[in-house]
């Protein structure tokens, strides 16, 4: 089973992943690490986020810098969003993201164009979304936990600034895919929001587990 999460950032789409892949024992791959891995590499060899070239050479980076805690960082989030508008950059990470969701078993991503590119043929499609404000809010408290400098406009003027370059970019922008269903977190706990979301998997694969020899 495929599970395809996509939705914009600070969304809560991450956190609901993770928790659909332990509820339902699937692998789990945040696909928006592997971009914040190239934002990060080219920071470090003094790259050009803005020029394609540049972008493209941080494409070759070491799988265990996945694990890296700084790739959560605003910063390079920021730079993740701008290397990912890049068409050479999104054409050499499909094909990890792709065999990733089709390996024998299936497994859960989440992103930003899984339902729509990597994973069409996802047995699940989730667009997860909120509003910016709830989204900076989050974003806000998240950095306070981790002890990083917030302010609220700042982070507010961030997400729209990202919103913007994700939902129109040329390649593969963000939108949901016209099968997925929407999970609107603007108004709900987290708790409550993983809840609707295995509810909504159950409800789009119980006919297909009723049909499924015993």
């Amino acid at each position: 089973m495929i599970i395809a999460v996509d939705g914009p950032t600070a969304s809560g789409k991450g956190t609901i992943s993770r928790q659909l892949a332990k509820h339902f024992a699937l692998p789990f791959l945040d696909t928006g690490l592997l971009y914040r891995a190239v934002g990060w590499t080219l920071r470090e060899r003094g790259g050009d986020a803005d020029k394609p070239a540049d972008a493209l050479a941080a494409c070759q980076f070491d799988n265990a810098l996945l694990d890296n805690p700084a790739l959560r960082s605003e910063v390079v989030g920021g730079l993740a969003s701008r290397v990912s508008v890049h068409p050479e950059v999104r054409i050499a990470l499909d094909k990890r993201q792709k065999d990733f969701a089709h390996q024998p078993g299936g497994a859960v991503l989440d992103g930003r164009d899984i339902g729509t590119v990597i994973a069409p043929d996802a047995d699940v499609k989730l667009f997860v979304t909120a509003s910016s404000d709830a989204r900076a809010v989050r974003r806000f408290e998240e950095m306070k936990r981790r002890g990083e400098p917030a302010n609220f406009d700042d982070i507010l003027a961030d997400i729209l600034r990202r919103d913007e370059r994700d939902q129109n970019r040329a390649t593969a922008p963000l939108k949901p895919a016209e099968d997925a269903d929407l999970l609107d977190t603007t108004d709900l706990t987290i708790d409550a929001a993983i809840q609707q979301a295995i509810a909504l998997v159950n409800a789009k694969t119980s006919g297909r587990r009723d049909k499924d020899p015993a």
